[in-house]
């Protein structure tokens, strides 16, 4: 008999723990940080001063997936040993197409530094590239250079030149829509990076020229300042190079997707909120300070506070090319049909468990509907406890009784799912199961229920940038994309009509970038049309927004800034409550009503459970009307 060395009531290691630890010890070891916080989770890869969040492996791990891990890794841990916050600060340029090129730069040469000396690091951070510009498949198909990142190609060539390997197989035709300009033009530089890949001052040097070259020279101003007055300034501002630092990661070392530029902002936003420790809807309460933050998050010189108040600060470039759509318009019935099959195999075995609560909720729910009868009326049904008396004495009058209903609160529920890339895979196909699921419990209680969806119609801006482009590129365009709003159940339409629209969420390429702001005020609109008392919006998102054609032109915090007003403005001046779940991502940073969870297969209990937790709550808390004893549970 073999006996276990684990305690009794310990739980099993998971078999990626091992790997995790090796991993967790290695990053510290090559970034000199033995008090670092590393952890992993379902988001997206990022790096906050000493904090690095690692994607979590999958359950069923292969070598591929081993080096992308490694590959995210290594590129933190030699963000942190190889490059000085405070240098690259001064030394880079104030333009926003200049900075983006700088950032990414200077994040190839931190890898190519590890990719000079180790071979498995440069395995490794190669893995990591290739799976990073393969997925979503938005580079392998682009004509366009207006389409083509130049910070993109510029680091990629970059690496070509420092380390003698090819771009990613996936990111060819992005880097061979610029190799000819780039070359012609600032061949010479490149060249000369080279010599300076260990000396991040002169390398930066050599950027500023290159930049020169690619005749970005009015953007490259910055950064001339003596060697005394940099030691001037490392003194003086040690919280803000700390903050510089924070966002240069995120700018640069997630430069390649989309997807991942989604972390830029969202960290840059995490350093300053945290900082600042403000409730995230009180924006007339932090927005004095909050501004100061801000600046801290991205430094950019040009930026003042003219706008530093979002109202006035957020508007779209145009609404022209805006669309909402139903899901039938985007999909015909024979497409739905079988992406709703699809959904249905893909999570089979969780729709048990989510059904399980659901019918929890509608138990919980369906208990708050209390009958009560009304007795000794001289109409209604007949009460047969008072047939006894009767028989009794014959000369009694007949009693009847009526049932009244105590009211369950007029109640409609609106889900509003964010359709973003960063969504794909488990998290929008537990998403969309979950909401199926809910729609179908709220209904049997009487609720309406409403799903939506929120998206862009392009990647890095559609018919807006290019209107944009045609007209010159006017400055502070705003938001510079085409939103696409999706209904995927109206709250007056029958599930059983609606079911098969959230297959919808499977479809190749739906899911594109997040403006959360208009997605929610959109939300919030419909519900405040709809006649019901009582009024609940739950979003559900993994990240904060995120569209890089608008924050490429814009304020980095201009997306996050819109948020937060919509969202103040809904928690402190409409009727309708407001409830956001994170998958992976923390947002009660964001509202004040909110949790957070890692797995996505934990977002079928946090729904039921926060649903049942505002159905049984005394609406006096929300400024309504009471509706009867509150049931514990």
């Amino acid at each position: 008999m073999t006996l276990s060395n684990r305690k009794p009531g310990t739980t099993k290691e998971a078999p990626a723990e091992p790997l995790k630890r090796a991993i967790s010890s290695t990053m510290k070891a090559i970034a000199r940080k033995p008090e670092m916080e590393i952890v992993f989770a379902a988001d997206k890869p990022s790096l906050v001063g000493e904090r690095a969040r690692l994607p979590e492996p999958p359950r069923k791990l292969t070598a591929q997936d081993v080096a992308i891990l490694r590959g995210h890794s290594d590129s933190m841990a030699l963000r942190l040993a190889c490059h000085d916050a405070s240098v690259h600060r001064r030394a880079a340029p104030e333009g926003d197409a200049a900075r983006a090129v700088f950032d990414a730069v200077e994040q190839a040469r931190v890898e190519c530094v590890g990719a000079r000396r180790m071979a498995g690091m440069a395995g490794n951070i190669t893995a990591m590239l290739e799976d990073r510009y393969h997925r979503g498949g938005r580079y392998e198909e682009i004509t366009d250079r207006a389409d083509a990142p130049l910070e993109d190609a510029l680091a990629l060539m970059v690496r070509e030149r420092l380390t003698g390997l090819k771009p990613p197989k996936a990111a060819e035709k992005l880097v061979d829509l610029w190799r000819e300009q780039i070359e012609a033009k600032a061949g010479a530089d490149l060249d000369r990076l080279s010599k300076a890949v260990e000396d991040q001052r002169a390398f930066a040097r050599t950027v500023r020229d290159m930049l020169a070259s690619l005749d970005m020279a009015e953007q490259t101003a910055q950064g001339e300042d003596s060697e005394e007055d940099e030691d001037d300034k490392d003194h003086s501002s040690d919280e803000q190079q700390q903050q510089d630092g924070e966002a240069e990661q995120e700018s640069a070392g997630e430069r390649s997707e989309v997807e991942v530029s989604d972390d830029a902002t969202e960290e840059l936003q995490e350093g300053a909120t945290e900082a600042s420790d403000a409730p995230s809807g009180d924006w007339d309460e932090e927005d004095e300070n909050s501004e100061a933050d801000e600046a801290g998050e991205a430094p950019r010189p040009r930026e003042s506070k003219a706008n530093d108040r979002p109202q006035t600060d957020y508007k779209p470039y145009t609404q022209k090319f805006d669309e909402i759509v139903t899901a039938e318009d985007l999909c015909d019935a024979e497409e739905l049909t079988r992406l709703r099959a699809y959904l249905d195999k893909q999570l089979a075995h969780l729709q048990g468990v989510v059904a399980r609560l659901a019918n929890r909720l509608q138990r919980r729910l369906m208990a708050q509907q209390n009958r009560s009868w009304q007795f000794d009326l001289e109409e209604g049904a007949l009460d047969p406890a008072r047939l006894p008396r009767i028989i009794i004495d014959p000369y009694q009058p007949l009693s009847f009784r009526q049932e009244s209903d105590v009211n369950f609160r007029d109640t409609v529920v609106t889900l509003l799912i964010d359709n973003s890339g960063s969504m794909r895979g488990r998290p929008i196909t537990v998403a969309a199961t979950c909401a199926d699921i809910l729609a179908r419990t709220l209904e049997r209680c009487g609720v309406k229920v409403e799903l939506l969806g929120f998206t862009t119609r392009a990647w890095k801006g559609g018919l807006s940038r290019e209107s944009w482009l045609q007209s010159g590129k006017p400055a502070n365009p705003g938001r510079l994309n085409d939103l696409r709003h999706i209904i995927y159940k109206a709250a007056d339409a029958p599930w059983r009509r609606a079911r098969k629209n959230l297959g919808l969420m499977m479809r190749e390429g739906l899911l594109k970038e997040n403006i959360d702001g208009e997605a929610l005020d959109w939300a919030h609109k419909r519900l405040l049309a709809r006649p019901e008392q009582r009024k609940i919006l739950m979003v559900i998102s993994d990240g904060a927004p995120v569209d890089d054609s608008t924050l490429s032109v814009n304020s980095g915090n201009y997306l996050e800034r819109h948020l937060r007003h919509i969202i103040a403005e809904i928690e402190t001046r409409s009727p309708v409550e407001l409830i956001a779940i994170g998958i992976g991502h923390d947002v009660t940073r964001y509202y004040r009503r909110a949790v957070t969870i890692v797995d996505a297969e934990e977002l079928g209990g946090v729904m039921t459970e926060k649903l049942a937790e505002l159905f049984e709550e005394d609406a006096g808390l929300n400024g309504g009307p009471s509706r009867g004893p509150r049931r514990r549970t």
